[in-house]
This record gives structure tokens, sequence and C-alpha cells, in this order.
């Protein structure tokens, strides 16, 4: 029997997200991104095409790390402007029933507090259907522009992350009690208050003392995406993430990453197989290999080298316009994304040195990872031969939007199917029930936010 793959939407709230210059083709839409219309009718697409959700990518700053400054990123709408993914996600969830919602926010931007009444929030909204992508943040301007003098060094914006989640846990686990919700309409009263509970968090980087202000939702904790491939945050995500984002295009190293963080949520005490691994992939297909090869030499001509370096200088913390474009480009260990470089720069040692000059080729067709082409008989196969490295799905990046799911959906999804590699129809339940299975809506022990719930009685000590 076939393994199923999983399968996601790697989109973002903005005009160019992985495509520099393609936004300028008259098929793609993703200038109309603010008008509401254009998300709800994509939310309905991904739910026929049977995706599991929508990713939604976001960034808090700009890309100016390119010639120090953003001219590049604002001319080429590289990721800038931006809004905020979250504000989209009600109005796609009442146009579907099934289809998940994981965006992005990062440990950065918002007090814990407030954030974990967001989730709730849009928790209830989609019953369950929400899941929320842990980062720490890259761009020197985001830090700039939140009010601190810059960017902590990498690793420790992982320990903020520890403080930030934690605290999250409390208030969605540990505060409302199961049954709090009483809704007695003959004695009046919601909520009982003796099943409240306040939290009390003082750790190094942030505190709160109160109770949470959402009643318990369908998940409570959302499922937990994190992107870090950092040995620091492989270990993060070894013991936080259900769904792990990993980029690459050698399966066999990719593999690695995968094996070495599931050995670790071992050493956590966690089931391995209960983390997903989800790859990054730029996908183009066509009927024809010639077809193929037309549409892929179409779309090179629209690339925007300028909004590539913006992009990868902003990812990589490395002003590449003060590199030779045809010099080997070496490894640099910077304050910024280390995972994308590693996957860049050391994908194959059998290989030439990289150059600048391939970077920007790679960007500008590929985004932050592979470009992976073929018909979709083609395509089935190498997606089987990712599964049979490790990975568990893909967050399927896009040329042009709607128009490159469109042809997925389909001419991609329908071989897959065939082949039972992908579902026909959804499971019930939340999102983490479609995901892990059914009777899975919450998190479960030794998951760290598992402790929190069933620790209620030993706030009743410290709380009388």
């Amino acid at each position: 029997m076939n393994k199923r793959i999983y399968f996601n939407a790697f989109h973002m709230n903005c005009v160019v997200h992985q495509s520099p210059g393609l936004w300028v083709r008259p098929e793609d839409k993703m200038e109309q991104y603010n008008d509401l219309e254009t998300w709800v009718e994509l939310a309905k697409l991904l739910e026929r095409g049977r995706f599991d959700a929508l990713f939604l990518a976001d960034v808090v700053g700009v890309y100016d790390v390119y010639r120090n400054n953003r001219v590049a990123a604002l001319t080429q709408a590289a990721q800038v402007p931006v809004n905020d993914p979250a504000m989209l996600i009600p109005a796609m969830a009442y146009a579907t029933k099934h289809l998940g919602f994981a965006f992005t926010s990062s440990t950065l931007q918002v007090h814990p507090f407030t954030f974990a009444r967001t989730i709730s929030t849009l928790d209830h909204l989609t019953k369950g259907r929400i899941a929320w992508n842990i980062v720490t943040s890259y761009l020197e301007s985001g830090a700039r522009s939140l009010g601190q003098p810059g960017l902590l060094p990498h690793d420790e914006r992982y320990d903020v992350a520890e403080d930030y989640v934690n605290l999250c846990y409390k208030l969605w686990e540990g505060s409302w009690e199961d049954d709090a919700v009483v809704k007695d309409r003959e004695l009046g009263i919601y909520a009982d208050p003796a099943k409240v509970w306040d939290i009390h968090h003082d750790g190094k980087y942030f505190s709160s003392h109160g109770c949470h202000l959402s009643e318990p939702s369908p998940q409570r904790t959302p499922v937990l995406y994190q992107a870090g491939g950092s040995p620091r945050g492989r270990e993060f995500a070894a013991r936080h993430a259900e769904c792990v984002f990993v980029g690459g295009s050698n399966p066999a190293k990719v593999g690695e990453v995968i094996r070495d963080t599931r050995e670790q949520a071992r050493q956590f005490g966690r089931d391995p197989s209960e983390i997903l691994f989800f790859l990054y992939a730029k996908v183009l297909t066509a009927d024809t290999e010639a077809a193929l090869q037309r549409k892929y030499n179409d779309y090179l001509e629209n690339v925007s080298y300028e909004g590539a370096m913006a992009l990868l200088s902003g990812w990589a913390g490395i002003d590449f316009s003060k590199y030779d474009l045809d010099k080997p480009v070496e490894y640099v260990e910077t304050n910024a994304v280390r995972s994308l470089m590693q996957s860049f720069i050391r994908t194959d040692e059998s290989k030439r040195a990289w150059t600048v000059r391939d970077l920007m080729k790679r960007v500008g067709l590929g985004g932050g990872g592979p470009l992976v082409m073929g018909t979709p008989e083609q395509l089935a196969d190498t997606f089987q031969n990712w599964i049979n490295a490790g990975v568990d799905g893909f967050n399927l990046a896009y040329m042009v939007t709607p128009g490159s799911f469109v042809e997925f959906i389909d001419g991609v999804v329908p071989i897959l199917q065939k082949r039972g590699l992908m579902q026909t129809e959804y499971q019930e339940g939340t999102l983490r029930e479609k995901l892990l299975g059914p009777g899975r809506a919450r998190l479960q022990a030794p998951h760290p936010a598992a402790q929190y719930r069933v620790g209620i009685a030993r706030e009743r000590v410290n709380n009388p």
C-alpha cells in the first residue's frame, strides 16, 4: 500500500512571494492580493484539489540587505508590500469546509498573551483548522522596525521562542478546564469561575499573570509548524513541531536532516512518526516535455534578477551585489537563514561550486528551493521518490497564481490519486485529526504543551 502524500499550497499575502518578476504576466493575479475574492477563490480551488492546507508565509521587515537599501525590493515587489496573513483566514474558512490554514507569525512581533487569543479566535472560526508556523525572524530591518537595536544572535532567538511557546501553551492548555463553559440558561451562568485559572509565567523574555481570554477552542493548541534547519532549529523542531518545513534538492541530505530531527524527537520522549516533514518545491508541469521546456523558457524571460537578489540577500544576510557574478560562493555563517544557505551552497559536493549568477537564476525561477519540472506522470514519480527518502509531503510554491495550482490540480492530482498517493476525500475532524488521525484533536503527552493541561491541579495549589 502506498503512503499518502500531504500537500500544502505555499503562498504569501503580497504581490511577489517566490517568483520575482512573474507578477507582470497577464495570467498572474497577485496584483489583486488586496482583494478578498482573490483569496476566497484560491481556497475553494485548493479544496477542490484536496490539498491539506494553505500555508501562508510572512515577514516583518523589508529586504534591504542587497545594496544596503530597499530599492530593489520595492521596485520588484519582492515580499513588500505585504499584508497580515491571519486576516485572510476567516473568509477563506467560511468558503471551505476541510482545507487547513497555516500562517506564519514571528516570536518577535507580538506578545504571546495577545497572540494566544488570536490563535484561539481563529481556531474557533475555522472549526479547528488552524496551524501556526513558528519563526524567529531573520531580517534586521524587522527588528529595527519593532523598536529593537537589531536581531538577537541566531541561537538566542530560539531561546526566545522556547519562552514564547511555553507561555502560549499555558494559556491554551492550562487556563480553562474542559468543562468550564456550562452555558446554563436557567441559572444565567455561561462559564464556571471555579474552573478558570490564572497562569503564572515569569520567563527570561516574557511574563504573564492572569487567565486566557478565550474559551477552549477545538484544538486548543494549533497544529505547530516550524522551519528551522540549523542545529538549534532542528532541536526546537524536535521538541515542539508537528510539521517541519525542510528545503534542499538532494534527497540524501534532506533525509539526513529528517532522520536527525526524528532522533532528537525520540530523545525528548516523542514518537518520531508523528512529526510530518514537508519539502519546499516549486512545480512546473505540462503535458509534454517540449511544452514544458517552452513554458520554462517563457517564464525565464520574465524573471527579475534584481528581485531575486533582493530576496536572496535578505534570506542569507549577505549583500551579493559585492560579489563577482561568476566566482564561486562559499558558505558563510550569518545571523539570517542558515539552513537556506546550506541548501544552496552545500547541495552536492560532486558538482562545481555555485556562483552568484547560478544562485540568481535558481532563485529567479525556483525561489527558496528546487524547481521540480515534469509531465504529470514524471512529477508523480518524483514525489514518490522523495517520499522514499523520508519526506511526508510538500509545500508547493507557484510560478503564477492561480494558474500554477490549476495546472497541478487538473494535471497531477488525478495521477497521484490514481496511484493512491493523494487523498480523494477529506477525513472529518480538526486539522490535527486530518493529519494524524481520528481522536487526535489535541496535542498528547509527551509533547511539552500537554504538561500544562495535566498540571491544573498543581496550579490550584499555587493559585487558591
